[in-house]
């Protein structure tokens, strides 16, 4: 335990949603939604705000939507000329205005039509982080692990994952970034001129964020590529099926198991990299099938520190102090006394499994 003077404090939320019920449900009443979870968390004194994947809708990519004009609806758009379009449109502007009145930073999740010439767009799953000091958005991440599959299943009565059809893989990687106005007296880059080495700064400039959303949770590589780069806090959003009827058990047992790997994914995640994680749900019933809650904050050893209680909207917050992540990263996860990267050319080489050929009968 470090003194008082080496701490770094900052509370922080996730703002869970409960159900968005239906493809027409307005949008005016999710933003109405959004900005009372604001306003609860400036009463608290919340200085950070993550808000879930696809945040002002349902979750749509579980319907069959054949119309373009009508997808069109649900994303977005942005251009290399607007990058962060979103944040003036009628969509988000009461949120990100009612954020910059409070003086919170607000990370959300939404789907990006991205123009990059007349008639040319590609659409993506999206989170921006808004800093309310800068009064701009300082980060984008387009989700990279899509769930799912193209085609519909057929079947009548099945859940349906479709997030393949609707959109195209991120292409920003996993870059961490630090945020300002949230520490107070963070080590800057003139300070550092003075330090004897580059390594004396670690755990003490602007925290290192980094962003997820849903399935990437699951994925480990996300993770440690934060992780290499000092993250000492994941935001990540999601909208997690909580039962899916062409799958085996009931519904109490199936959303048991979701819960299980969900927080099974975020606690080995802040663990194995030394960092907090806010993780976000929209939850409950929708038109097209269930949600689980879970919206959570884990600490560095991999501890839930705070937990949603209901499947309704919901602010999960907690104090947190950041320089608890310096234990991790310099003893366990001290990557570069540990690591054996010599050993690990596979994890880039080779996408499917390949297993081991199979033995010989002479070899039973």
């Amino acid at each position: 335990m470090g003194s008082d003077s080496e701490q770094r404090l900052l509370t922080v939320a996730a703002a869970q949603l409960g159900p968005i019920e239906s493809l027409t449900t307005p949008r005016a009443d999710v933003l109405a939604r959004m900005i009372n979870l604001l306003q609860d968390a400036s009463e608290k004194e919340v200085r950070l705000v993550v808000f879930p994947e696809l945040t002002f809708t349902t979750f749509f990519p579980s319907y069959i939507i054949n119309s373009p004009e009508e997808v069109a609806k649900f994303f977005e758009p942005a251009s290399p000329n607007d990058a962060y379009a979103i944040i003036n449109s009628p969509n988000a502007k009461p949120v990100i205005d009612k954020a910059t009145e409070l003086g919170i930073d607000i990370s959300f999740g939404y789907a990006e039509r991205w123009t990059t010439e007349p008639g040319k767009f590609v659409d993506y799953n999206t989170a921006v982080y808004y800093s309310a000091t800068q009064r701009q958005c300082v980060a984008k991440y387009r989700k990279i692990h899509l769930p799912g599959r193209y085609e519909p299943d057929q079947r009548p009565g099945v859940t349906q994952q479709l997030e393949k059809r609707y959109f195209t893989p991120g292409d920003l990687g996993f870059q961490a970034f630090r945020v300002s106005g949230l520490i107070d007296g963070a080590l800057k880059s003139e300070d550092a001129k003075m330090l004897a080495s580059p390594e004396r700064t670690h755990g003490k400039g602007d925290p290192i964020l980094g962003m997820l959303i849903c399935n990437d949770r699951r994925w480990a590589e996300g993770w440690r590529c934060y992780g290499l780069q000092g993250v000492e806090l994941v935001l990540e959003g999601y909208n997690t099926t909580a039962f899916a009827p062409q799958y085996d058990g009931t519904e109490v047992e199936q959303e048991a198991e979701a819960l299980f790997h969900h927080r099974l994914s975020c606690q080995a995640g802040s663990y194995q990299n030394a960092c907090y994680s806010i993780h976000a749900a929209k939850a409950g019933k929708e038109d097209h099938g269930s949600l689980i809650a879970g919206s959570s904050i884990v600490d560095p050893n991999g501890h839930i520190v705070a937990e949603s209680k209901t499947k309704g909207d919901e602010l999960v917050y907690a104090t947190i102090d950041l320089a608890k992540c310096r234990r991790g990263k310099e003893r366990v996860f001290a990557f570069d006394k540990h690591r054996r990267v010599e050993h690990y050319s596979r994890i880039l080489d080779q996408v499917g499994v390949e297993e081991p050929s199979l033995l010989d009968r002479s070899q039973a």
